[in-house]
């Protein structure tokens, strides 16, 4: 059995041994392009390892012999057994012989430093690899023996890790017939990386310093440069915000196109391997990556390969120092981004639209056209809503959806933010994209790059139209139509052999990216917190690392249970105890589940036009579809049921036994505001807690001039509300696309606003959060607001990990600047 494929001999024949990556590079290889050379620990090796295991009574022989019955919707089980099952991987021993045959076979190169990278092969050629893009990663180690085999057993371990298991059993694909193997590549000297993605209009190049995973972990914005596909002419270029570079031990980053202007603090190594990352300097930050005749080189490469990988390709790419100057080298040769399955980038229709990706992850699924004459009662599942715009009142029905596409929004806006609360891909800011989509079309979205494309249709979809047109419906006179109950296969399509079409990206991207929970995570003095308002996911948020929950959105929390009706027709109705007991029993879940983390309770914040029948309490709306509407505290002035029951649920909270919830008011423009609803908390007993804090969202600009003023009235803490402040700062409405390139929080006035109000926090003795979604777009901006004194940082569950590690980064960097000061 041959255990090593090198690079420069691997044949297609060979693909289930050695994984589509490494049968990628071997054949631009053998075309006389410049790849790394490397060789393939094959996927048969891990086959037999696995084999060997089955005879033991090991849970790992469990799972091959399929008798572990894994719920992976059971959140808590799924992390645990796969916690054991990797633990398992990473205390056995390696199969006789291979690690001497590794050491020996790293002995041809002088590179003290080496990546191990995954490379999968499934057992149907057709299924496409490019779609488990990030499911595993690569591990870096120094040339030793010990280390090897760690690095080995880490990337085998990653088959057993939460999110594969949970994605291949999704998929249908039985995890013992996945192929994993191992491209072993020696690191040397790098200088810059980035990514290739070429189409016929225009290439788009992403370049970063150093190594490219600080841009694959998104810790770094890259620099992007658009170059004319033809001539090579660059189009336009954008300078990105790179604050750190990861390196490898003797890696000279940046040594030659930077000359000598290389940050050498380093913060931390990871996982005890030769992988480094550094702070850069800020002329270094400033400067963009690529020189011109770097540039020039990538534009003629990709002229060549059109030639190879046809018109639409993508492809990750390395500058190497050697000897005077740095030498271009291609790390991994993708499909072409928009190759689903079965070459689907040959079926793509003449429908090509761009937007604002404000949800990331990509899916393919046929669409569901909303008109903004329809009220929506149901959704088909799986499906993609093309809609003009989201409001927060739809969110019941788009619990089963799969992506959502808007004419309307920006960022920060409800599409934005429902979006990411249900973990799946969004677009919005396409305009007529409701006139330019018809039912049934089958799209594929992705939420990163804000592109929606109209696909084929699957065999047996051409008359899903048809079927979608007839779905539940609410018209404005209030006349139901149902003509046709959906089941899954009338919407996801059947193939002619009854299997579902493939779906496979959709878990992938709606998936949260989870921290390893087989290791320790070093604690970081900045909290770090969680913004939900979905009971179901409570669950996924547990098993993350986070100190609590930074922000309850009860506008959306309690949509579940108002049956799209406005609270005040309940109480009007005579039914005020049932909603106060439903409530109640909402927030308990939350609470209870999180105890004794802390919960802080955002009460109600709607716009008049945002709640269906306003005018039915007696408060006028202000204006139609303004951007402020008469919300927040303002509200409560003028009609305070609602918000007095929200405070009777909050105390039958207390009186449950639960002392970690805290109540944070919105919205709050004048000291008055928040004095008269500081009197309605002490009224309904809540301060008798004395856990129990009352804070308010610092969102209005007048908090920065009115601070001192509230904490003399009772204020205990704040959380930078960034959306708001961000608009009103800058005058920019938040949903308007039009105006979304305005709306930036890292705009100098914000990020001023910011920083001032953590000092005046300070001053005052009080706690300064923030739950805006500026950390979790702008991750680069962490380090700043840990640098200032931020108390905690709230995100959304897939910003968590990368949340996680831009703190811990920062307060690894502030730990060194202060050794570093003493020393001197």
């Amino acid at each position: 059995m041959n255990k090593l494929y090198w690079l420069n001999e691997i044949k297609p024949s060979h693909r289930t041994q050695v994984g589509d990556k490494a049968v990628n590079l071997s054949q631009i290889i053998e075309h006389g392009y410049p790849a790394i050379p490397g060789f393939v620990v094959s996927a048969e090796i891990l086959h037999e390892y696995l084999e060997q295991k089955a005879a033991s009574q090991t849970l790992v022989a469990e799972l091959a012999d399929s008798s572990l019955h894994l719920d992976v919707d059971n959140w808590r089980q799924l992390q645990q057994v796969a916690l054991r099952l990797r633990q398992e991987i990473m205390s056995s021993s390696l199969p006789s012989g291979l690690q001497a045959q590794i050491y020996e076979a790293l002995q041809t190169w002088e590179s003290p430093s080496t990546v191990f990278r995954p490379s999968v092969a499934l057992p149907n050629a057709s299924n496409n690899t490019q779609n488990i893009s990030g499911l595993y990663e690569c591990v870096f180690c120094l040339r030793d023996e010990k280390e090897i085999t760690l690095a080995l057993k880490r990337v085998w371990s990653q088959l057993f890790s939460a999110r594969s298991l949970l994605y291949w059993q999704k998929t249908g694909i039985d995890l013992r017939s996945i192929n994993l193997a191992v491209l072993v590549q020696p690191i040397n000297n790098v200088i810059a990386s980035g990514s290739l993605e070429v189409n016929p209009s225009r290439c788009e190049i992403q370049a970063t310093w150093g190594l490219g995973v600080a841009i694959d972990w998104g810790e770094v914005q890259p620099d992007v440069y658009y170059v004319e596909p033809k001539t090579g002419k660059l189009l336009e270029q954008h300078l990105g915000n790179k604050i750190l570079a990861y390196r490898c031990e003797n890696t000279a980053i940046n040594e030659s196109l930077q000359q000598g202007q290389t940050s050498v603090l380093t913060l931390e190594k990871t996982e005890k391997t030769c992988l480094q990352v550094s702070l850069l300097e800020e002329a270094q930050q400033q400067q963009y990556v690529l020189s011109e005749h770097n540039l020039q080189e990538i534009s003629e490469l990709a002229h060549q390969l059109v030639f190879k990988l046809g018109k639409d390709y993508l492809v990750n790419w390395t500058f190497i120092q050697e000897a005077n100057s740095p030498k271009l080298y291609l790390t991994k040769v993708s499909q072409p981004v928009t190759n689903l399955s079965n070459n689907l980038s040959n079926n793509l229709s003449n429908i090509s639209l761009k937007g604002i990706g404000v949800a990331t992850g990509q899916v393919s699924a046929n669409a569901v056209v909303i008109g903004s004459e329809r009220i929506i009662e149901q959704l088909p599942f799986n499906t993609i809503l093309i809609a003009s715009q989201i409001t927060p009142d739809w969110l019941p029905v788009l619990q089963e959806i799969s992506g959502i596409v808007t004419e309307k929004g920006g960022l920060t806006s409800h599409a934005a933010i429902i979006a990411r609360e249900l973990g799946i891909p969004a677009v919005v800011g396409i305009k007529n994209v409701t006139k330019l989509i018809k039912n049934g079309d089958r799209l594929f979205i992705d939420g990163d790059s804000g592109e929606v494309n109209r696909l084929a249709l699957n065999h047996g979809e051409e008359h899903i139209e048809q079927h979608i047109d007839n779905v539940i419906v609410e018209n404005k006179e209030g006349k139901q139509k149902q003509k046709h109950s959906f089941s899954k296969s009338s919407v996801i399509g059947v193939s002619s052999q009854g299997a579902k079409s493939t779906h496979y990206t959709t878990w992938v991207s709606s998936f949260p990216s989870i921290p390893d929970l087989s290791t320790n995570l070093p604690m970081t003095s900045t909290r770090l917190m969680v913004n939900l308002s979905q009971p179901t996911r409570i669950d996924k948020a547990l098993s993350l690392p986070v100190d609590g929950v930074g922000l309850l959105r009860s506008e959306l929390m309690v949509l579940s249970i108002l049956n799209r009706e406005n609270p005040y027709t309940w109480i009007r109705n005579g039914r005020h105890e049932q909603l106060l007991d439903l409530w109640t029993k909402t927030i308990l879940e939350f609470v209870r589940s999180f105890s004794p983390k802390p919960v802080y309770y955002r009460s109600l914040d709607w716009r008049t036009h945002e709640l269906p029948n306003l005018h039915h309490h007696g408060v006028e709306a202000v204006e139609p579809e303004t951007a402020l509407g008469g919300r927040g505290t303002f509200s409560y002035t003028l009609n305070s049921e609602v918000f007095d029951m929200e405070l009777t649920a909050l105390k039958n909270v207390q009186q449950a036994g639960y002392h970690n919830i805290r109540l944070m008011l919105p919205f709050v423009r004048t000291v008055e505001e928040f004095s008269f609803c500081r009197r309605k908390v002490e009224q309904a007993g809540l301060t008798d807690i004395k856990e129990f804090e009352l804070w308010i969202m610092a969102e209005v600009p007048s908090v920065l001039f009115l601070l001192p003023e509230y904490v003399k009235a009772g204020v205990q803490g704040i959380s930078i509300g960034t959306n708001d402040l961000t608009q009103l700062l800058l005058g920019v409405d938040r949903d308007r696309a039009v105006l979304a390139k305005s709306l930036d929080e890292r705009h100098p006035v914000v990020m001023g606003a910011i920083s001032r109000l953590i000092d005046m926090a300070k001053e005052a003795g009080i706690p300064c959060s923030i739950c805006g979604q500026a950390p979790a777009l702008y991750p680069e901006i962490i380090e700043k607001l840990v640098q200032w004194g931020i108390t905690s940082i709230s995100v959304e569950p897939e910003a968590l990990q990368r949340t996680y590690q831009a703190i811990y980064r920062a307060e690894q960097g502030l730990l060194l600047q202060a050794a570093r000061h003493q020393l001197r």
